[in-house]
């Protein structure tokens, strides 16, 4: 870690959580131009420690003055925690950049991938909102998409892993299965219903007109992302039994027609995603294979069949990385490389 004077002050906020220990590691391995950086957690996580760069950062509790010269707050602490301290964080300074869903559909905060809207981090007031685990990649991809040929209709059924809900299912995920292994009732006291051997759809809160919450929040924030508040968008989310990495079935309707082979080059050369697509190579991308990997992954490319102007697609991408931890770190440093910070 270089010294104070030779890079930024940075504190993460809910640094015990699975989000939180992967913003640690990104850090370390993107090389951020830091100078000091505090581990910010509620008080039981208190004498904690946080692995960094070979050494080990203590974990301090968050209150009203964990913010006091720090320059860049990234905060993955649910969204009580940031709507109570990230106006803390703003008023001493601090540029937040907020993993929660607190902040994402305020009018005044920018809700940002880099690979498709870098500008709007300079509209900021003081905090940026990092997008739902699915807006991301699925953004990344639909953008190349809209540029090339317009947007009429997306319809998305994602398949979302454990640790899109935290440690704990995770945690319970493998039991479960270990317990059915062993002839065992498995236990479920974690998430509504079995995960293990099971797919399952729902967990999130109920919305209207039949809908939940992670529904609603993709189809809302891509909106907002590709600033087409207009967009026919409808999303079904179900929680497989995978510990990492989700996956997406997206149905694309374009406006211009757009074959299967121009979208796979298109894609191909976009920034942030890598296409896997032949199928009878049996190449395509699993969420086993994407984990640990910073790109979106994208492969059963081809022509809608019940639409003249459709495209359907496999999209996998990991969710502690891109999904979450990554794409907050890559916010920051285009804030970085726009002078923001």
């Amino acid at each position: 870690m270089s010294s104070p004077s030779h890079g930024l002050s940075v504190a993460v906020v809910g640094a015990t959580g699975m989000v939180g220990r992967e913003m640690f590691r990104v850090l370390n391995q993107r090389n951020f131009p830091m100078g000091k950086l505090k581990a910010l957690a509620s008080e039981r996580s208190v004498g904690h420690e946080v692995a960094f760069n070979g050494t080990r950062v203590f974990v301090e509790k968050l209150d009203e003055d964990s913010f006091r010269d720090v320059d860049l707050a990234l905060f993955s602490a649910g969204s009580d925690i940031s709507l109570m301290f990230a106006p803390v964080a703003v008023e001493s300074g601090a540029l937040v950049i907020d993993n929660s869903s607190a902040w994402r559909m305020k009018e005044n905060v920018p809700l940002v991938v880099p690979e498709v809207n870098p500008e709007d981090i300079r509209e900021n007031e003081g905090i940026i909102a990092n997008p739902n685990c699915c807006a991301i990649p699925l953004t990344v991809v639909l953008e190349p998409l809209r540029k090339r040929a317009g947007l009429e209709r997306v319809l998305i059924s994602t398949y979302q892993s454990a640790s899109g809900a935290g440690k704990a299912l995770v945690q319970e995920l493998e039991e479960q299965t270990a317990a059915i292994a062993a002839g065992r009732t498995p236990e479920v006291n974690v998430y509504s219903h079995q995960l293990a051997y099971n797919v399952v759809p729902g967990g999130w809160k109920p919305e209207q007109e039949g809908y939940n919450e992670e529904e609603i929040k993709i189809v809302t924030e891509t909106r907002k992302i590709l600033h087409e508040p207009e967009l026919r968008i409808a999303a079904t989310c179900v929680r497989v039994p995978v510990p990492i990495s989700h996956g997406e079935s997206v149905f694309v309707e374009t406006r211009e027609m757009i074959t299967a082979s121009q979208a796979r080059e298109l894609l191909g050369s976009a920034p942030g995603i890598v296409v896997e697509d032949d199928p009878r190579a049996r190449i395509f991308p699993t969420p086993a294979e994407v984990a640990g990997k910073d790109e979106v992954y994208v492969g059963r490319i081809r022509n809608d069949l019940s639409c003249s102007h459709g495209l359907a697609l496999w999209v996998v991408s990991d969710n502690l990385r891109k999904g979450a931890a990554l794409n907050a770190v890559q916010i920051a440093e285009r804030a970085v490389e726009m002078g923001v910070i």
